[in-house]
């Protein structure tokens, strides 16, 4: 146990450590552990407080109270350090902290030194947890939700991913923002309802989908990862291509994996670049149908000159938008 060093004329010490919920309990930071070790008294007014067992285990008393701001600084003449862990996991006691803040402003009061600290802390992608705990209780608990499978779903991802392309043309963080938000609960539900499924090959979890695509970008990017080195984005292409086709040697044909059910410009544009990049001289046909093969024709060469067709006609579209809200208004005499 770590001794105390404060000398007795020091002024108290009031230290309120949080903890994030997000780490798991007793993995706290080499300050909070001495700090805990080194306090005169620990209090935590949550005596379920997941933290509570590994603090105790490390010898430490813990007084599950909760004591106002006045009865604090009461308790902590100089040379005491006490420690408030507050009841909520990630966030301090706004009423307490609002207390010590009125007693330091009012002048009245010796005040001990007052300390916020951190005991753990947020990994970046920590809020994917409270997404993933809230998908659950939301699986468990709504009729609408619990009875949802990928089938029904399906409508939704295609919706939310063209209202996402949407944010990214109009430019809009914040749009951009939430629109992400709503691509990734369609993730975070396929994957609830795949832990549901009858058959034990269908099942997999959320953790599962992250390590299908960790294992896929590591794997696809050896110049980060491996020993191969890419130093312009021409060489990172070459590579990726050299990588993709590796994997795809198990194909009958270029087509494998083109998904018919994607917009008709974009299949388009996928499948004339499949044939060439595959060197294959597959003429474009031409027979009942000339207003569909003109469009194909069109599709075809915009992919030949690095043009994605859906975009260019996205684009060209909205500036058709604005033109015909312009004609409106100045046939209303705006």
């Amino acid at each position: 146990m770590t001794e105390k060093t404060t000398p007795q004329s020091a002024a108290g010490r009031i230290v309120l450590l949080t903890v994030s919920h997000r780490v798991a309990p007793g993995l706290l930071s080499w300050q909070a552990w001495d700090t805990l070790r080194g306090a005169d008294r620990v209090f935590c007014p949550d005596p379920h407080h997941p933290q509570l067992p590994y603090i105790r285990e490390a010898g430490v008393a813990v007084e599950t109270a909760a004591p106002t701001a006045e009865q604090l600084v009461d308790a902590c003449p100089p040379g005491t350090t006490l420690v408030v862990i507050p009841a909520t996991a990630d966030d301090t006691d706004s009423a307490l902290t609002d207390g010590l803040a009125r007693l330091a402003g009012s002048g009245r009061v010796q005040m001990p030194d007052l300390e916020l600290l951190p005991g753990s802390y947020d990994l970046p992608g920590a809020r994917l947890l409270d997404l993933v705990q809230v998908m659950d209780r939301i699986r468990r608990v709504c009729p609408w939700t619990s009875t949802q499978t990928h089938k029904g779903l399906a409508k939704y991802g295609i919706e939310e991913a063209y209202e996402l392309v949407e944010a990214i043309e109009d430019g809009d963080a914040a749009e951009l923002r939430e629109e992400l938000g709503d691509v990734l609960l369609q993730v975070v539900f396929h994957a609830r309802i795949a832990e549901d499924a009858e058959d034990e090959a269908d099942v997999f979890s959320i953790d599962d989908v992250a390590a299908t695509i960790v294992e896929k970008l590591i794997h696809r990017h050896p110049h980060v990862f491996g020993d191969e080195t890419a130093r312009t984005a021409e060489d990172v292409h070459a590579l990726w291509e050299r990588t993709k086709a590796v994997e795809k040697r198990h194909r009958t044909s270029v087509t494998d994996g083109v998904p018919l059910g994607q917009p008709a410009l974009a299949l388009a544009a996928k499948l004339t670049g499949r044939a060439r990049a595959a060197r294959l001289d597959v003429r474009l046909p031409t027979d009942d149908n000339p207003l569909g093969y003109a469009l194909l024709a069109l599709a075809a060469e915009a992919e030949s000159q690095g043009v994605d067709p859906e975009t260019a006609l996205r684009a060209a579209s909205r500036t058709y938008r604005d033109a015909i809200r312009a004609a409106e208004r100045a046939a209303r005499g705006q």
